[in-house]
């Protein structure tokens, strides 16, 4: 267990002004220190503060302080990291406040004090997934938008305001604040942490994926699935792997009609071509020092797009200056300067000779990034918006894929007419039919959202619009981008041009663009029109925006109000005019685009520090609506047994005060026989409830009618609905069935049916479940129900090839055991068709990597690996999973 810290001695203190504080003086491991990424030296600090030779080992620092060594090794490193924070928006934040309030029952049955269970580590939660953009172009849409969500999410709201004073060191921002990654820029982030006068850097993990964003300030971030989130809200390590860094070089100044979406845009096409998955990287270069912090937050937020772990720029004087105009405490500022000064981690871009060691290098011109967009179908797929009328026309044809939608050259020019309003329009392929400023992405970036003002303003002046059918909307990421957009005038241009406030969330970025005109939906899919959404955002995936839309482009917000002028993406800008002034002269775009120049005087003189104090000074009051939201009292959740969305999950049922002896499996059935490459998506419930599923059968079952079922994310704090759309992805391929879809084989009678009932008859039969899988088991994005679902249907181990990393250790904090065949070994060579009963015998004093025998009833034996890789694994699993090992330790 925990013992004492081997780098006490290395506790120095120092004066700041009046007060005494106290810091790890990670600077006196001298050169080798100095040659480490900033990024590193954030990830060794964390190391040396919480070494308890436990959780994290002397090992872990030793590797990360030999990071030069050890990034390049073919397998990786792994290595303990604990976060100094945990941030959540609500479709992910919802189960581990179901989870805390079920722990706190659980420590109350077992004659414990139930106040303890809070989160140890602080944990901020954003509620921004859940408003749809339902009505626009109109200026009461937020209002409106506002009561439908309301009205949709009572209930999940009404647990959540319960959980915002129920728990210690959990603060719940409301509805209607902004988005989550950009209240964490402006508002949440600590850049240094000042905890009992001890000082360390600020880092977080959060159950979103652009968490990265927060890198742009200098805050170590990114996005984890819901167990290690939870882990580390309850104050445990997460593992991970000691990344390479790739340090990107920016040289330069951009030009002044370039914006930072140009940049990014660019950045994430070069990233995705050298290839930085699971690394780090770190910019770096007398260029950085041209970017603002929201210029730099704009880079780091598009990191999972271009598939870095994050996108690291370290703190400097900028960094400070930003603190400042956000309304940060010279107090505070103070402390993070003389810190990150003394520790070695305060960057001068200018300074050469602070430049570290890099696993490679990129260089880029800033002064070479140009008007851009990407799409159709990817978010790395950058076109240069002076070749967007070509590279859209040759998508039309190409071969379906991400850059084609194999047309008949034939029907390309194919054109119809619909009635809107009264009025006929007439529509073709890439026409544009959603245009949405949206996303943390862009609206924290004052720049690009002055900037759209600014075109909106000259474009009104101009006599130009925006046709009617077009649904524009403007979703700001924060009360702060009303407030400055009001106050320079802007405003009145945009709402003018249909990019009217519709609310305060991720909404069109997400999928949440609401309805389009049917009579529009009716021309689209009668001519089968490739018609376009272009959106301010960072994802564009396919089907992701709207059904309507099979192209989609991300864009500035100036580009997004551009197209929307235009109507079309076959426009080539620099030849075609978008209208004319009302004397006839023509206007093209350059005639109305703002320069650098221009927008920075503005953005001097509007964004200042009383706004951001002005609105965030109220941000936990929330709405009207969220005022006057009931919620109950209390420290214990009253559970309403009638609920389908919030439910006290069965995960402590029948948990004892004493550590019980492991189980054996005995007589254990295979409920899935799985080939190479499941990935988490198959495993974990998402998206739509298909009407002919388990989780509708229950959902009807409870009263509810189809248009009521709502999606999984929204039922995410709901177990029952949650097991039933475990293994519900019509692509799962088991081998049981050998044709794609969310079935299986129920062994004693050999009946064929879904996942979750074969797995409720096995559970009537006191039946413990394996799954036999082969390579990279679990891997893609981390998900929490893909360990918790399988839990919940009785699954209490997995035979694989391999094991993506996190899924492993999530199956270890769910109490399901991770075992793995000997190399060059897997069901097929051993033999194995899944129909055998199988006995897994763990012994008490089984060891990290051991290997173990599995029996079957037809005689075939074989050893596989144990894959409990560390002291901390077997802890939890002999507790029966994380959770219980924590309830345990709070008895």
């Amino acid at each position: 267990m925990a013992g004492e810290n081997p780098y006490k001695h290395l506790l120095k203190s120092i004066k700041i002004g009046d007060k005494e504080c106290f810091y790890y003086d990670i600077a006196s491991f001298g050169q080798k220190y100095d040659k480490l990424p900033f990024s590193i030296r954030v990830l060794l600090e964390s190391a040396i503060r919480n070494c308890d030779q436990f959780q994290v080992k002397k090992e872990d620092v030793e590797k990360i302080l030999n990071w030069e060594n050890n990034q390049s090794m073919e397998d990786g490193i792994e290595v303990a990291y604990k976060p100094a924070r945990v941030i959540l928006q609500d479709f992910t934040g919802v189960p581990a406040v179901v989870d805390f309030a079920a722990m706190r029952d659980a420590v109350k049955r077992l004659g414990g004090n139930p106040d303890k269970i809070n989160p140890i580590c602080p944990s901020d939660l954003v509620i921004d997934h859940s408003i749809q953009v339902d009505f626009s172009r109109t200026s009461d849409s937020l209002k409106q938008n506002e009561e439908l969500e309301f009205e949709r999410n009572r209930e999940r709201f009404m647990f959540l305001k319960w959980g915002a004073t129920a728990f210690e060191n959990m603060l719940i921002v409301p509805p209607g604040s902004g988005i989550v990654h950009q209240v964490n820029l402006e508002y949440l982030a600590r850049v240094v942490f000042d905890k009992n006068n001890l000082l360390y850097p600020d880092s977080v993990v959060g159950t979103d994926s652009h968490t990265t964003m927060i890198n742009g300030l200098g805050v170590l971030g990114w996005g984890v699935g819901g167990i290690e989130a939870e882990a580390v809200m309850l104050g445990q390590a997460i593992s991970m792997l000691l990344p390479q860094v790739v340090g990107y070089k920016l040289e330069g100044k951009l030009n002044q009609y370039a914006t930072s979406t140009d940049l990014v845009l660019t950045i994430t096409k070069n990233l995705r071509q050298i290839g930085v998955v699971g690394k780090f990287v770190e910019f770096f270069g007398s260029g950085v020092s041209e970017l603002s912090i929201a210029d730099r937050a704009t880079i780091s937020n598009m990191c999972p797009e271009y598939g870095a772990t994050i996108g690291f720029f370290p703190v400097d004087k900028q960094s400070l200056a930003y603190l400042r105009q956000t309304n940060r405490s010279e107090e505070h500022i103070r402390n993070i300067e003389k810190y990150l000064s003394i520790v070695g981690m305060l960057r001068n871009y200018d300074d050469e000779s602070q430049d570290p060691v890099f696993s490679e290098v990129v260089t880029l011109d800033l002064s070479t990034i140009v008007s851009s967009v990407s799409g159709p179908k990817r978010p790395h797929d950058r076109v240069s918006v002076t070749d967007m009328k070509t590279d859209f026309r040759n998508c039309l044809t190409n071969k379906v894929g991400f850059k084609g939608y194999g047309l008949d050259p034939e029907t390309v020019q194919k054109a119809d007419s619909f009635e809107f309003e009264g009025k006929s329009y007439k529509i073709s392929h890439g026409s544009v039919v959603i245009a949405a400023i949206t996303s943390c992405t862009n609206t924290s970036n004052p720049s690009v959202m002055l900037g759209a003002g600014l075109l909106a303003k000259k474009a009104v002046e101009a006599g130009l619009n925006v046709v009617p059918y077009i649904k524009t909307s403007l979703s700001p990421g924060s009360g702060v981008v009303t407030y400055y957009l009001k106050e320079s005038g802007v405003l009145p241009y945009l709402s003018q041009l249909g990019f009217d406030i519709v609310g305060y969330g991720c909404m069109t970025c997400i999928g949440n663009s609401g309805p389009l005109p049917e009579s529009l939906v009716k021309c689209i899919e009668k001519n089968e029109l490739v018609c376009c959404g272009v959106l301010s955002g960072n994802r564009n995936f396919e089907g992701r925006i709207h059904p309507n839309t099979r192209a989609n482009y991300l864009a500035s917000p100036l580009m997004v109000i551009a197209y929307a002028i235009a109507g079309t993406v076959d426009i080539d800008f620099e030849r075609e005019i978008l209208g004319r002034r009302a004397d006839g002269t023509e206007v093209f775009l350059r005639d109305i685009w703002p320069t650098r120049e221009e927008i920075r005087s503005i953005e001097q003189q509007y964004v200042i520090p009383a706004m951001f104090k002005e609105v965030y000074g109220k941000i936990e009051n929330g709405s009207s609506n969220w005022a006057q939201l009931v919620a109950p009292g209390g420290k214990l959740y009253p559970w309403d047994s009638s609920s389908t969305y919030i439910k006290n999950p069965p995960y402590f049922e029948d948990l004892r005060r004493e550590t019980p002896p492991i189980k054996l499996i005995t007589k254990g059935r295979v409920l899935l026989n799985f080939g190479d490459s499941v990935t988490t998506d198959h495993i974990s419930p998402a998206g739509s409830i298909a009407r002919n599923s388990p989780a509708a059968r229950y959902l009807a079952g409870r009263g509810l009618k189809p248009k009521e079922f709502n999606s999984y994310g929204s039922r995410r704090g709901n177990d029952a609905v949650m097991a039933r759309g475990t293994f519900a992805n019509i692509r799962l391929l088991n081998k049981f069935i050998g044709k794609p879809g969310p079935r299986t084989i129920y062994i004693p009678t050999n009946e064929e049916m879904d996942v979750f009932d074969a797995a409720e008859k096995y559970k009537n039969d006191s039946t413990t479940l394996i799954i036999l899988a082969g390579k990279e088991y679990g891997s893609g994005s981390s998900r929490d129900w893909a360990a918790k679902g399988p839990y919940l249907l009785g699954i209490r181990a997995v035979i694989a090839e391999s094991y993506e990393r996190i899924h492993r250790s999530n199956l270890v904090g769910m109490g399901i055991i991770p075992l793995q065949y000997l190399p060059g070994q897997n069901a097929e060579t051993l033999g194995l068709t899944g129909y055998e009963l199988y006995d897994i015998v763990i012994s008490e004093n089984c060891q990290p990597g051991q290997k173990i025998t599995v029996t079957t009833d037809n005689g075939k034996n074989f050893e596989v690996i144990v894959r409990f890789d560390t002291e901390v694994d077997l802890t939890y699993y002999r507790h029966g999973g994380i959770l219980n090992y924590m309830v345990r330790a709070m008895l």
